[in-house]
């Protein structure tokens, strides 16, 4: 490791061993690679891919952030349980909520079984180089101009700090996603009418308790699941959707807020993973190509609950919205969130493939609709709302509960 002697200047961190000895305070900023982990060679790109290894490697200027310069007094409320990134949530004074999530990834714990059948967990945990680590930053500039709701992270560096407490070892010196969270206030969307934010369970239990009440934007949810269409977003279960509550006289009507970019630009090459990620095991997980491989395998339990009944007018409706606002200008310019050395690695080639699907868009929702319109109804809680008390038939939808 290395560093300049300016004050306020950009600290280079060129390794680990010594970053102890750096104080952080001098600077503003880093100059420092999200992952050496994935570095290929000949034979690793020929059989597990090339991917976004370069991405993960190639060193990016980053801010330094102290948790006291947030504002609104923020302290560490606690650590957060999903199972490949490491997370603390941040609470305000006014009850909003935020969260740390760290670029880095721990994929471990969710090696198929298939995989270790095979003897391919190594193959899973280098899989994490399918991954952009700074593909939730241009997400957000694109869902902004498609009107889609996001969380609104920002790239930082959190050196080790008294305001870290007892989580320094496992959080400081670290790389992270800062960014809303999907409950607690919801002063920082500026909403008129929302004043706070909901998980899909507690959405379930605000619904069984008042289902001639309660109501979700239909249009928001389609165009927000059309836009996953579009960056290639296949991982998009029920924990990862928080609601934007919204009350307009008697009634109740809830926002789509979609968190979690993780997989978006999945890119997913070589022989290995392909084994892999065949239809027959994972037809979820499919590469962020021009074109859409398999569609029905991007219809999850979520879309069979929330939206099996709406119409196709409304699919294409959104998806004909959606080509409007996502203009050659918009995607391109949504790309300037990315430091010109990951722009060079990736950013013409992914702008090609966002634009040549907005291009086949509305093919794509008449597909999405007519998948869903045969799909069979759900007979099992969905992801995280298990403990949720439903009876059979409300399981099987959201609008079950007020038939």
């Amino acid at each position: 490791m290395s560093s300049t002697s300016k004050t306020f200047d950009t600290c280079e961190i060129l390794g680990l061993s010594d970053i102890k000895d750096i104080d952080f305070n001098k600077y503003d900023s880093v100059l420092v690679a999200a992952s050496t982990l994935y570095e290929g060679n000949s034979i690793k790109n020929v059989m597990q891919g090339q991917q976004y290894r370069q991405a993960w490697s190639t060193p990016v200027n980053v801010p330094i952030l102290y948790l006291q310069e947030i504002g609104g007094n923020a302290k560490i409320l606690e650590e957060g349980g999903g199972k490949q990134t490491h997370s603390l949530k941040l609470q305000k004074d006014d009850g909003t909520l935020l969260t740390l999530r760290s670029v880095s990834k721990d994929p471990s714990p969710l090696v198929p079984k298939v995989a270790q059948i095979l003897g391919l967990e190594n193959i899973i945990v280098d899989g994490i180089s399918a991954q952009h680590p700074y593909a939730a930053l241009v997400v957000a500039q694109l869902s902004e101009k498609a009107k889609v709701l996001n969380t609104k992270p920002n790239l930082v560096f959190v050196p080790k700090q008294d305001e870290l407490l007892n989580y320094n070892d496992k959080y400081g010196n670290r790389l992270f996603l800062l960014e809303f969270e999907t409950k607690g206030n919801a002063n920082w969307m500026g909403l008129k009418n929302v004043d706070s934010l909901v998980d899909t369970d507690n959405l379930q239990k605000l619904k069984l308790k008042y289902p001639d009440k309660v109501g979700i934007d239909e249009n928001s949810l389609v165009r927000a699941r059309l836009f996953d269409l579009l960056i290639g977003d296949w991982d998009r279960h029920s924990k990862q959707w928080g609601w934007a509550i919204e009350n307009i006289g008697d009634s109740i009507q809830a926002i789509p807020l979609p968190c979690d970019r993780d997989n978006a630009f999945f890119n997913i090459e070589g022989v290995l993973p392909a084994i892999i990620t065949n239809n027959s095991f994972l037809p979820e997980v499919q590469s962020f190509e021009k074109e859409i491989d398999f569609l029905p395998g991007l219809i999850a339990p979520f879309d069979v609950y929330f939206m099996r009944d709406i119409p196709l007018s409304v699919f294409e409706k959104e998806a004909r919205e959606l080509q409007l606002l996502l203009t050659d200008e918009a995607i391109e310019s949504s790309f300037s969130v990315w430091s010109d050395e990951i722009f060079k690695l990736d950013g013409k080639e992914l702008i090609a493939k966002i634009k040549n699907r907005r291009n086949a868009l509305l093919d794509y929702a008449v597909l999405f609709q007519q998948e869903l319109a045969k799909s069979e109804e759900l007979t099992e809680a969905l992801k995280g709302s298990e403990d949720v008390k439903m009876n059979n038939e409300q399981k099987a939808c959201f609008n079950c509960a007020s038939e």
